[in-house]
């Protein structure tokens, strides 16, 4: 039935996603003389079988999308949850990210984030999968990615929730009032359609929102993305050279291969005594929204990975002990597409700890900015500081605001900065939702975009339950839930 809200212009546009032998009940493509012009191929219109009929789909399996899906489940409703790759996590599982920054406000006196983040790590803790940090901004919380895949696993067959792995979503079904009526996805078995009435977007690229489409923006300069990996044998490395730092030998500019505009970080891996993952690579000038674009720096980002490790194998002693052990299944990806919703947050609002009457989440970690167009990151703070790191020079430090009397011990993110203007049944949660180039370095962390996952869910449950629209829904109603599911609401 949802058929009949096709234009050919939309199905021309989702067959244009996938190939005529992947497709269900499709004749073969026309070739030349048939198509619109030499430069495509015109495919006709196709039946596609709706595999699954649920009360929501959460495009994108992130933990964002995780959380969303579990959270609106909890309460009742039938979700599907559609990703990609063969595992739940996103950038803290297919891409080894393993640092969750702090849940205590800035004094580290008080709890700030709870719900779904902290059950998921207190999971984890009885698998010695975790190791909690004190008093870091940064750091609080060390993962151990393989572990929180299966325990992403666990979470999401518990709750009932419907999976999708290794599937593609490819276009939206939209019926003329603007609701999105099914998502059209590309499995192993082929052309399927998950019919639902509510959708969140949790691709981090505002991948369903774009093809509604509801308004995006990406910015000018977007932070370059990362490929992280894991090691063994870099603390041999360092018994054997005195004063040896990864960061600075990779960085040093008279080695041919040394990383130039770049930043690095690393952290252990609990349970796994000598692995480290490194985070030092850096590809600019890419939107990684962009199929061409994204292939290039997943090629880039491991090209600089080989240069790093070719630097200690050719230039240190005991360098041959250093050996790769894992490279990410996606890249790092900080930055694309932004949903346009009923709210943008600025940086103002959050350095200054604006309180929300709709907030739905809390944070503490600081704007960081990695710059595309010059070498290292910028910080700032709660408390009115600023810092420019760059590596092998010394920290810039200064204020971006004068001294007060009193700094706000966290910010808070609005409901409103994840419903996306003219939507009818959709929210997005992570890091696509609304914000100004400023406040985005501090909003999309992990830790922050999780809790914008499980808002997502509970707010689809109430909408649905309401027969109402995303604007529609009561942020104090939205805000009891989500403090009866362990969220902390302040």
């Amino acid at each position: 039935m949802a058929k009949k809200h096709w234009s050919r212009r939309q199905i021309l546009q989702a067959a244009g996603a996938a190939g005529a032998g992947a497709v269900l009940g499709a004749s073969p493509a026309t070739t030349a003389g048939r198509a619109a012009d030499a430069a495509s191929i015109e495919e006709p219109p196709r039946r596609t079988p709706v595999v699954e009929e649920c009360d929501l789909c959460v495009v994108g399996g992130s933990c964002t999308g995780v959380f969303a899906a579990v959270a609106a489940a909890r309460l009742g409703a039938k979700v599907a949850l559609v990703e990609n790759l063969a595992y739940f996590g996103g950038v803290a599982t297919a891409s080894l990210v393993n640092i969750w920054h702090s849940t205590l406000d800035a004094n580290f006196d008080k709890p700030t984030i709870a719900g779904l983040t902290t059950e998921i790590t207190d999971r984890l803790r009885k698998r010695d999968g975790v190791i909690t940090v004190e008093r870091s901004l940064a750091r609080h919380y060390v993962l151990n990615s393989a572990e929180l895949a299966m325990e992403l696993d666990a979470l999401v067959l518990e709750a009932g929730v419907r999976p999708f792995l290794h599937t593609r979503f490819v276009a939206p079904v939209v019926a003329a009032d603007g609701r999105v009526t099914a998502a059209i996805v590309e499995d192993k078995t082929g052309r399927r359609a998950i019919r639902a009435r509510f959708f969140v977007d949790a691709t981090g690229d505002g991948d369903l929102v774009a093809r509604i489409p509801l308004p995006t923006r990406t910015a000018e300069s977007l932070q370059p993305p990362t490929t992280c990996f894991i090691v063994h044998g870099l603390d041999e490395v360092a018994r054997h050279n005195q004063g040896f730092h990864l960061s600075r030998a990779v960085h040093d500019p008279r080695y041919p291969q040394a990383l130039k505009d770049g930043f690095l970080w690393s952290a252990e891996v609990p349970g796994v005594p000598g692995a480290r993952m490194i985070a030092g690579t850096r590809v600019h000038g890419v939107d990684c929204s962009d199929a061409d674009q994204l292939t290039r720096a997943e090629m880039e980002g491991r090209r600089q990975v080989r240069a790093m490790c070719d630097i200690v194998r050719e230039n240190f002693e005991k360098g041959r002990a250093l050996g790769i052990t894992a490279l990410p299944a996606r890249i790092g990806i900080r930055q694309t597409r932004q949903a346009e919703c009923l709210h943008t947050i600025t940086e103002s609002e959050l350095l200054g700890g604006t309180r929300f009457p709709d907030a739905i989440a809390n944070g503490t970690y600081p704007v960081d900015i990695h710059h595309n167009d010059k070498p290292g990151v910028t910080f700032r703070y709660l408390d009115g500081t600023e810092r420019y790191s760059v590596p092998g020079q010394a920290s810039k430090t200064g204020r971006w605001r004068p001294e007060t009397d009193d700094d706000p011990p966290f910010y808070q993110i609005p409901y409103r900065s994840m419903v996306p203007r003219g939507s009818q049944n959709v929210l997005v949660a992570g890091r696509l939702i609304d914000t100004d180039h400023g406040a985005y370095g501090a909003v999309r962390v992990m830790v922050n975009c999780n809790q914008t996952g499980q808002a997502a869910g509970v707010a689809a449950h109430l909408a649905l339950r309401a027969g109402a629209t995303p604007a529609e829904v009561d942020p104090q109603a939205l805000r009891q839930r989500l403090k009866d599911q362990g969220a902390l609401i302040l």
